[in-house]
């Protein structure tokens, strides 16, 4: 380990802390990487279930929206062919997104609307400010959330069976009016699975195919799909929810055993953290991989630079708080403001909320992946991410 100017006894230390959460029974088991100038260390701790699975360095995990930076890259490598342009409205090839109308308020019913302002960008999608977006509240809240709901567009926890195929998604989504202007305020989620359908459309190929071709065979990310072969679930763990205990997804009936009708670009990857490792040295090489180039440095720096305003941050709603130290780049969060000893301002990545986080420091030259079964909130960062966070940094000896 050497080569990434790590402290071995400090290395010693985070597997020790790690594997506290472990004997502590918060978490079955999890699998941790931390790469340093391409200089990698991954440890399974625990196990991949609550009978006692073993856990291993390719113990595939359900990753939620881990997925989100890989759409956005899907995204990029569109925009970089000309089959996408940044600024194009998205009516060419999503007519079902044409003539927007915009709730007077959050709370109004679905008919008391005005007219969009302007059509919605790809631009806007990629940076979630294009309108709308998941609701963070209790069931029912408000009318158009439980409109979503109703029309089944997936925006809860992850659910490979219940979206409908992308063009019938995208024809319901196309039913509802914005809860913001286009480029008013950022909202979470949706964009990601606007971006899968437009990637397929641009693309002329269904977007599990495109990231199958494009992203996941390049960087050999074999692992990495919308569905578990069955010669590999004997390596999916358990879902489980927070405590550790109630089973959110099993395996021998598991949701992602087959592929879904609807390839989630917000949400529906499985992957292993050798696999998203591999991705993550990618970005930090800025675009380049073992073997070729799949994007510019141009498009990397984009990715992972902070492309909100503060006015589209403070019409957030209840996620204002969260940009007082952090922007959103394409696809993934960046930091602005130093928030702790592993949150150092430009440190780009996300959490996904069923249990795994992937964040990169480009300054460090360092990847830093931890991956369970145990569903966590993505906006409040538990104690397990942030104390991997700091044992990541504090095992740097140079």
């Amino acid at each position: 380990m050497s080569g990434g100017g790590w402290s071995k006894s400090r290395l010693a230390r985070m597997r020790d802390v790690m594997a506290g959460y472990v004997e502590r029974g918060e978490v079955p088991g999890l699998v941790l990487a931390v790469s340093r100038r391409g200089d990698a260390l991954i440890e399974p701790i625990g196990a991949a279930d609550l009978d006692g699975t073993p856990i291993h360095n390719d113990t595939i995990f359900r990753i939620s929206s881990m997925t989100k930076p890989l759409t956005a890259a899907a995204a990029m490598i569109c925009v970089e062919e000309c089959t996408l342009r940044l600024e194009e409205p998205v009516d060419r090839l999503l007519p079902e997104l044409a003539d927007r109308v915009v709730l007077r308020h959050l709370y109004s019913p679905l008919d008391d609307t005005v007219p969009a302002s302007r059509p919605v960008t790809v631009r806007d999608l990629l940076t979630f400010v294009w309108g709308l977006g998941m609701v963070i509240g209790p069931p029912g809240t408000y009318p158009i959330q439980q409109a979503m709901d109703e029309l089944q567009l997936g925006q809860g926890p992850p659910d490979p069976a219940m979206p409908p195929p992308p063009d019938e998604w995208i024809r319901r989504l196309g039913t509802l009016p914005l809860m913001h202007q286009p480029g008013a305020g950022w909202m979470y989620n949706t964009g990601s699975d606007v971006l899968g359908v437009l990637v397929a459309r641009a693309a002329g190929q269904p977007f599990d195919e495109f990231l199958r071709e494009r992203i996941f065979e390049p960087l050999k990310m074999a692992d990495t799909g919308f569905s578990v072969p069955a010669t590999s679930l004997t390596r999916l763990a358990t879902g489980y929810h927070d405590n550790g205990v109630d089973v959110y997804d099993a395996v021998a009936d598991s949701k992602w055993r087959q592929p879904p009708v609807f390839p989630s670009g917000a949400g529906g990857l499985v992957s292993t953290v050798q696999d998203y490792l591999a991705f993550g040295e990618m970005m930090l090489r800025q675009g380049k991989y073992d073997g070729g180039r799949l994007l510019s440095r141009a498009s990397i720096e984009m990715m992972t630079t902070d492309q909100l305003t503060p006015e589209q941050k403070q019409e957030s709603g209840p996620f204002a708080d969260y940009f007082a130290n952090h922007g959103w780049g394409l696809g993934m969060s960046v930091v602005t403001k130093r928030d702790g000893l592993g949150e150092p301002v430009g440190r780009f990545g996300w959490n996904g909320g069923l249990g795994s986080v992937w964040y990169a420091d480009p300054s460090e030259d360092m990847d830093m992946i931890l991956m369970t079964g145990c569903a966590k909130f993505v906006f409040t960062p538990p104690n397990i991410y942030r104390d991997f966070w700091t044992l990541a940094y504090q095992a740097i000896d140079d």
